[in-house]
């Protein structure tokens, strides 16, 4: 007869231990927000704004690609991630948090984007063959439907989730399955689209078939190096260590050395079309970074974000050991960040780079604040989908 695992941890974290993660996260969330608001205060004005934007981007696209990833395991009907699932809906659920920390973003077009100045617009043909759709109005309107359509999908998922935690009804797992597919194609395109109207647009007259799909690479980035951080943290004695075994940390491993080669496939195939093309409306967007000192960061995206996470998560016995991957994790989201940083800041610093204490202070507020609120979520909820019919398989597999 087949003996099979059952779950032996508490699925509900010691109150203790995510009551001072809360206080700590807040703690710093709200010096860092009083600290980056005394920069405007000061008259730092468009040093706040695009201190703030890259900050905001770091922390969205991080919640975008959990909520990518936990559509994709619901498409799948994958089981091996069923006790990681819980993490990604607690990330995505910070989606409407952002929403808010969007507000200074709307305050500050005029500041942050070129196309929003009528008078520059007036006398500048491209721009006006892009009102059309560079135009506050629907910009405004599609970051109303973008937040809509990751704020809905993000609390459906997480809501069913919490449901079939009470009632152990498969009936909800095969709901969710079900809309799996509908919820890829709206974050597709809303993804997309949030990456042409965040980034691109700093550089109005700059444009990337292309981008779309880095920014949607970057993302994934972003969570699985933030995902392990947690698995991580969730699998110290006394918590979870045997729910999340070495198997499904080890895949997710996997899956943050697949898109960290993604990312830097999508990062020079972009790069190399423009340059073999050298048509002066494309390259435009390289030359500035490629000069004035932009060039050693960009050098460093290539080493940092490419090179030296290739050679260390090449090696299975590297994704398996518990430092090398805390390391490699919290490396790639620092990186992650300075990806951002040199998209977004050339278009305010256009002679070289100028680091602000506001960049620090932006990331630490809002990323504080990000934080307390997934803290707050497990203390509030179990920290795995504990009656999921998929779990004890998820608990039983491994890749050895």
């Amino acid at each position: 007869m087949a003996h099979h695992k059952a779950l032996t941890d508490n699925p509900m974290l010691d109150a203790a231990v995510t009551g001072r993660a809360f206080k700590l996260a807040l703690g710093v969330g709200v010096v860092g927000l009083a600290a980056t608001g005394a920069g405007f205060a000061m008259g730092e004005h468009e040093q706040f704004f695009f201190s703030w934007l890259v900050a905001f981007m770091l922390f969205t696209t991080i919640s975008l690609g959990a909520l990518f990833w936990m559509l994709v395991q619901h498409a799948a009907r994958a089981t091996w991630g069923t006790g990681l699932r819980r993490t990604a809906e607690n990330l995505a659920m910070n989606l409407p948090l952002m929403a808010i920390f969007f507000i200074p973003i709307a305050l500050g077009t005029h500041t942050l984007f070129h196309w929003t100045h009528e008078e520059a617009v007036a006398l500048d043909p491209i721009l006006k063959w892009k009102q059309g759709y560079l135009n506050e109005t629907f910009f405004f309107i599609r970051a109303l439907v973008f937040f809509g359509i990751w704020s809905a999908l993000a609390t459906f998922y997480r809501r069913s989730s919490l449901a079939q935690d009470r009632s152990g009804d498969p009936a909800v797992l095969y709901k969710m399955r079900k809309w799996a597919p509908v919820g890829i194609i709206g974050f597709a395109l809303s993804v997309t689209f949030a990456g042409f109207d965040w980034m691109m647009s700093l550089d109005p007259h700059w444009f990337s078939t292309m981008f779309g799909v880095w920014t949607f690479a970057g993302s994934l980035v972003g969570f699985f190096a933030t995902q392990n951080l947690i698995a991580l943290w969730l699998t110290k004695p006394g918590r979870l260590e045997n729910t999340l075994t070495i198997g499904v940390r080890h895949d997710a491993a996997k899956l943050q050395f697949a898109f960290t080669v993604f990312w830097a496939y999508i990062s020079f195939s972009q790069y190399y079309l423009i340059w073999y093309a050298n048509i002066p409306e494309e390259t435009a967007f390289f030359q500035l970074r490629m000069q004035g000192g932009w060039e050693n960061v960009g050098r460093l995206i290539v080493i940092g974000h490419f090179i030296l996470p290739f050679w260390v998560l090449m090696s299975r016995h590297m994704k398996r050991n518990r430092t090398v991957l805390g390391l490699a994790a919290g490396w790639m989201v620092f990186m992650h960040f300075v990806d951002i940083y040199f998209v977004v800041m050339p278009t305010h610093a256009s002679h070289g780079p100028h680091y602000h204490w506001m960049d620090l202070t932006a990331v630490l507020g809002i990323g504080g604040i990000w934080l307390a609120a997934l803290m707050r979520r497990y203390q509030k909820a179990p920290a795995v989908a504990h009656r999921d019919p998929a779990l004890i398989a998820s608990m039983e597999y491994d890749n050895a």
